[in-house]
């Protein structure tokens, strides 16, 4: 995608969210299915459900992912897509790891803007609160 597909896209939700700063704060959701005497819970994606499950070293038999590997490819799936997007917008030639711009280094400006927008690293920098309802999907 061009920086300026990117910016047209984005138009209509910056200047929404300019006139309604509020509108800018957008819930997550996630729920589960936990079956207790399998030991998993089946999180409801796009296209069906995810089950996890206890990890080998705990008792696990590996065939469910495990949450820890859920939460650090949340992480790597959201800040890889957020450095793309920060990287078209700055209309930066991204080559794997290396970030080049007019063909000087720009790591630490591009990295603190991908640090800024990823929601998931955010969200651990700042955890929510997390509450068990008994009966109920489990909300956070």
């Amino acid at each position: 995608m061009k920086a300026s597909e990117l910016r047209e896209r984005q138009r209509p939700l910056k200047d929404a969210y300019r006139g309604h700063p509020g509108s800018a704060v957008v819930p997550a959701r996630a729920e589960a299915t936990v079956d207790v005497a399998a030991l998993t819970a089946a999180v409801r994606v796009p296209g069906g459900t995810r089950t996890a499950g206890l990890h080998e070293a705990t008792g696990g038999t590996g065939d469910e992912v495990c949450s820890a590997d859920l939460l650090l490819e949340s992480l790597v799936a959201c800040a890889g897509v957020t450095l793309a997007a920060v990287a078209t917008a700055m209309s930066l030639d991204v080559r794997s790891v290396r970030i080049v711009a007019n063909g000087r280094w720009d790591a630490r400006g591009t990295l603190d803007r991908t640090e800024r927008y990823c929601v998931v690293a955010q969200t651990l920098a700042a955890p929510p609160a997390v509450t068990f309802v008994p009966g109920s999907a489990v909300e956070s």
